[in-house]
């Protein structure tokens, strides 16, 4: 059989594109390498918790017509990301608010918060050299000692100092008791998690799991009419300009006998000598209620083949080599390329549906 399309991805890009384009007539066929469909988003269900596999994955937008969309395919609780980071023995809230600057300063007014940061941010003049004197003249040094040094060190397998200034351009500061890590009108997260969505999407179109286009693309090629790719770039083709650079990740899951084992969603560690980032506990991103509790702990790592790549390095070197494999793309007939890898950007949730209808339109016309 021909298809019109042939997805190479089952995640939330492909997914989407596919549901548009089984819509308006044309024909797919969805492949993934992985053995599952969602991609990123994957959840399962684990002592009747939905845990997110590849991290934590929290639905927000200001978009009012993503969020009507996405709340076709599921029912979104009114969970609000609230995150809080340990250093030692010491808890505070994120982002950084005036819970946050009480804890550190014992501070009660804006203006007394205000005035301590404004008192370590001069510690450098002109312009900053690296990550940590970009921090610094944000937040001041405290802030930048305890919340912000260690954890960007372990997400960047680097030293601060090491690091490019333009990866902080700025930091979150808010002079209110608001822990609300996202700003954005709408925020949830899919009762029941996030598989059904894609499953829905990709109802009623075939779909081949544990299938590589890399490995066959001789034979994958001759399928279809279009190609929308959602894997790397630069492994599609070849590495013809060397690999981009990626950020990996390592999930270390565990199933507790415990009811409660840190009483939040998400707590950041940020203190360098504990070697992961951060502790998800899965049931209360929904509020569930047993009498057991799973936990995933994050440990950054860089990426070498073979590894999952999570996050794109988008510094000017990257960028640039990007920049040769997009306008190698360019000259492509019938392949389009899309998501967080195929594009080379971190995108969010919002932002990879938004994408994937804005191909829609280019490339079905409607």
């Amino acid at each position: 059989m021909k298809y019109d399309f042939l997805v190479v991805g089952a995640g939330l890009f492909g997914a989407v594109f596919a549901y548009e384009a089984k819509k308006a007539g044309k024909t797919c066929l969805v492949i993934d390498r992985r053995g599952h469909i969602g991609g990123n988003i994957y959840t399962e269900n684990i002592e009747g918790i939905p845990v997110h596999r590849y991290g934590a994955h929290i639905f927000h937008t200001d978009n009012q017509y993503i969020w009507d969309y996405v709340q076709q395919f599921a029912t979104f609780n009114r969970f609000t990301n609230s995150p809080i980071a340990r250093y030692k023995d010491e808890v505070y809230n994120l982002p950084f608010n005036m819970n946050t600057f009480n804890k550190l300063w014992g501070v009660v007014t804006p203006q007394q918060a205000k005035e301590k940061i404004r008192s370590q941010q001069g510690e450098f003049t002109g312009e900053a050299q690296n990550l940590e004197q970009q921090a610094i003249s944000l937040v001041g040094r405290d802030i930048y000692e305890k919340l912000v040094k260690g954890y960007t060190e372990k997400q960047w397998g680097k030293r601060a100092d090491e690091l490019p200034a333009f990866i902080i351009r700025r930091l979150p500061v808010r002079f209110t008791y608001d822990n609300n890590y996202f700003a954005d009108r709408y925020q949830g997260i899919p009762e029941g998690g996030y598989t059904q969505i894609v499953e829905k999407m990709l109802s009623g179109i075939e779909v081949r799991l544990d299938t590589d286009y890399l490995k066959n693309r001789a034979y994958f090629d001759t399928l279809a009419d279009q190609i929308i790719f959602t894997g790397m770039i630069d492994a599609f083709y070849d590495y013809r300009f060397g690999p981009l650079s990626y950020r990996s990740l390592r999930f270390e899951t565990q199933v507790l006998n415990t009811d409660n084992f840190q009483g939040n969603a998400v707590v950041n560690y940020t203190e360098y000598e504990v070697p992961f980032t951060r502790i998800i506990e899965h049931k209360h991103f929904a509020g569930i209620k047993t009498d057991k509790t799973v936990i995933t702990k994050e440990y950054p790592k860089e990426w070498k083949p073979g590894d999952e790549p999570y996050y794109p390095v988008n510094d000017a070197k990257n960028n640039a080599l990007y920049e040769k494999y997009r306008q190698l793309s360019l000259k492509e007939k019938n392949i389009k390329f899309g998501g967080r890898l195929g594009a080379y950007r971190y995108y969010d949730m919002h932002q990879v549906i938004e994408a994937a209808l804005q191909l829609k339109k280019e490339v079905l016309k409607v």
